[in-house]
């Protein structure tokens, strides 16, 4: 009788079962909730996300400078006759309008 030496269909199973549970952690690092790539979306997100706040603070800058300058406590006389003619539509007699 010949007998031949082949592995044993137990530990054949047991090596495929831990190829394949390697394959799904290595997917699962790559493309899963918090793999690679998520964290790279996260970052341009985040990058995206900086730009605007920077963008809303020269915003505000802007508009609390406008504001100090319309306070009680410090009157910009031109930018409020330039806000008042805006707002009300008016014109200077020295001025001509273009349309």
């Amino acid at each position: 009788m010949i007998r031949r030496n082949r592995p044993a269909l137990g530990s054949l199973m047991f090596i495929m079962g831990m190829i394949l549970l390697g394959l799904y952690f290595t997917f699962a690092a790559v493309q899963g909730d918090y793999g690679v790539f998520r964290r790279a979306e996260v970052l341009a997100e985040a990058r995206v996300l900086a730009e605007e706040r920077d963008a809303l603070a020269v915003e505000v800058a802007r508009m609390e400078n406008l504001t100090r300058r319309l306070s009680d406590s410090y009157l910009d006389l031109d930018l409020l006759d330039q806000q008042a003619r805006d707002v009300l539509g008016m014109v200077r007699a020295d001025e001509i309008v273009i349309r």
